[in-house]
């Protein structure tokens, strides 16, 4: 039996900690950060196998929606839905299940993060179909774990008890960005996985899971999702979806659910070996591209920039394709330039970049941001 496959993309962040790159009109996930082809059209490109672009739902805002339908014209208009305001992810998710369940309940949602890099295709795509299977047989969730490198704060955590089916590990509980004593201890035991924000069940799973854990939102959501192709939907939309409670996923559904324990929550993960970066900042492209070898001289220095010299510098990452850049004694620095914009910061502080997005917007520098 072939199953209906629906990957749907969340799109919609802002990607504050790449600034001044990254912008509200121009965001991280539609950006070529890696490459030539953007971190969007590279998540859906990846998918292509598995799920034609018809297939595809995106989830965005109405800054980024131009942009997008512009690099994916293979995925229809009226997929690619705008929020008139950001309600984080389980509203967004809520919301595709409830449009999905109307045309076919069965249909496996596959939620996908639009700005991750993969590096084994191949190895990706076959744990994908593993994962839809699973989630296709009954009232199933399953998530993607990916195997811990280092005691990192700023991911959710899974941790894993038996085995189950399709060589899934049955979820005994998530945590969210744990201290750095909890993450540690994580680490070691070695049974747990950070949490990749990629999802898969079938659409009823999906809606049902937001009618029991979120009541208050399901019924704004199953409103918006009826009104969906008729001419009072942008409307209802932008009435009714400020309304929505503004919560994660893992939150609001993932978290309760693990609470019935891992023989009743019907909770899997699937670990995924694949070679996986979140690129959640600056030091993290730099750490991938060094590891990967896309950029780098044998000092550690990664560039894209119209032109470097460096004299007993190590270990930098500059970005300015228009101007020539000059190194002498430094080390560990990010440095981003530009039209408008210069930013140098120590890479170890790379994660407090978004800081800046926010006092840029205290101060009215909407220019900027």
């Amino acid at each position: 039996m072939t199953i209906d496959f629906r990957p749907v993309i969340l799109a919609g962040g802002s990607g504050t900690r790449f600034w001044p790159r990254s912008r509200r009109a121009r965001a991280k996930q539609v950006l070529a950060l890696d490459g030539d082809r953007s971190m969007l059209q590279q998540t859906v490109e990846r998918l292509n196998p598995i799920a034609g672009q018809a297939q595809v739902w995106v989830i965005t805002n109405e800054l980024l929606s131009a942009e997008i339908e512009a690099q994916l014209p293979g995925v229809p208009r009226g997929q690619i839905i705008e929020e008139p305001v950001a309600r984080n992810t389980a509203p967004a998710c809520g919301l595709a299940a409830f449009l999905v369940e109307k045309s076919n309940p069965d249909a496996v949602i596959g939620v996908f993060p639009s700005d991750h890099v993969i590096g084994d295709e191949p190895r990706f795509l076959k744990i994908i179909e593993r994962g839809v299977t699973l989630a296709a047989s009954g009232d199933v969730i399953v998530v993607l774990g990916i195997e811990p490198t280092r005691a990192e704060t700023g991911y959710g955590y899974i941790e894993t008890g038996d085995e189950g089916p399709r060589d899934g590990l049955r979820v005994k509980r998530f945590t969210e960005k744990p201290s750095r004593n909890r993450a540690e201890e994580f680490v070691a035991s070695g049974n747990y996985y950070w949490n990749s924000g990629m999802f898969l069940w079938s659409a009823r799973t999906l809606a049902n899971a937001v009618r029991e854990h979120l009541p208050d939102t399901a019924p704004l959501l199953e409103e918006i999702a009826a009104a969906f192709g008729t001419p009072e939907f942008d409307k209802v939309f932008s009435k009714l979806y400020p309304k929505c409670e503004n919560i994660s996923v893992d939150y609001a559904i993932l978290e309760p659910r693990s609470a019935k324990g891992e023989h009743n929550s019907r909770l899997y993960c699937l670990p995924a070996e694949f070679g996986w970066n979140d690129l959640g900042s600056w030091e993290s492209l730099y750490e991938y591209q060094v590891e990967t070898r896309l950029r780098g001289d044998e000092d550690g220095n990664v560039s894209e920039a119209a032109g470097v010299m460096t004299l007993d510098s190590r270990d930098n990452y500059i970005y300015s394709p228009k101007k020539f850049v000059a190194l002498v004694g430094v080390q560990d620095l990010v440095i981003v330039e530009t039209e408008d914009a210069l930013l140098v910061t120590r890479r170890q502080s790379s994660q407090d970049v978004g800081k800046i997005v926010k006092e840029l917007a205290a101060g009215g520098r909407d220019e900027l941001i």
